[in-house]
């Protein structure tokens, strides 16, 4: 199995991608420490990887707080005895994060703190354990909205995605040394039914589609592929990527 007998970190994990990651991951023999604020949630993903038969213990947590994500980090080692990866998915993108002159500061600072800040936090707690392992690969979910403008503006999340690329690559070039690897994983539009909310009608689902060269809207399962590679031991070699999955549309020009 492409997972075996590392431990994989997952925030955000009580659903969506998240959950999906936890379930491929065990799948392909990882070790899973699951964490998540919404605890209730956060069981069913436990639930759905252990019937599986997979190996998974829940932590819940919210990755804005240093102390809730060092206890994730904690339990973890202490259910498994080490950590190899970090995939910091934890991530929010509300309604009314839009342009940078509408966008209340209030709703900045939470989506800068969710997203961004809380993958300073799972890196600053879970890559010293990584190091203690020998080590490993730290994975963060950014976004193609950070390579490219929008005139559907979300300009809180976009500066947290961007944030995330350039802390990804410093992690490289600092922890390379200690065989820590950090790559950025950029979707494309992902669909799922938040995403069908945004489109008023056919027609505009069409007109965003047709930006799209492969011709269809992701699925959280392309971006877990991408994130189980990074995961294993074929990406080896490969650190301080942004390894975009987005169907072609950040090189649509047109």
């Amino acid at each position: 199995m492409r997972l075996a007998e590392k431990t994989v970190l997952i925030t955000g994990a009580a659903s969506g991608m998240g959950r999906l990651a936890a379930e491929m991951f065990a799948k392909e023999g990882a070790q899973i420490v699951a964490t998540d604020m919404n605890a209730d949630v956060l069981q069913e993903t436990v639930q759905s990887v252990e019937s599986a038969g997979g190996s998974i213990v829940g932590v819940p947590g919210n990755v804005t707080d240093a102390e809730s994500v060092r206890n994730a980090v904690a339990e973890g080692v202490k259910a498994f005895g080490r950590l190899n990866v970090l995939y910091n998915n934890a991530g929010i993108f509300p309604d009314d994060d839009t342009s940078v002159i509408e966008t209340e500061e209030a709703v900045f600072q939470r989506v800068i703190d969710v997203n961004l800040k809380g993958v300073w936090n799972a890196c600053k707690f879970g890559i010293p354990e990584l190091v203690k392992a020998g080590g490993g690969s730290v994975i963060n979910i950014a976004s193609f909205v950070a390579l490219a403008g929008c005139t559907v503006p979300q300009d809180a999340y976009t500066a947290s995605k961007g944030g995330v690329l350039a802390l990804t690559k410093s992690l490289a070039v600092q922890y390379g040394p200690n065989g820590v690897r950090a790559n950025a994983i950029c979707p494309g539009p992902i669909l799922t039914p938040m995403l069908e909310t945004l489109f008023p009608s056919e027609k505009e689902k069409n007109k965003r589609l047709s930006r799209i060269p492969l011709g269809r809207f992701g699925r959280a399962k392309d971006i877990v592929y991408a994130g189980m590679y990074l995961a294993s031991d074929e990406s080896s070699w490969t650190t301080g990527t942004t390894f975009v999955v987005d169907g072609g549309i950040t090189v649509n020009y047109f």
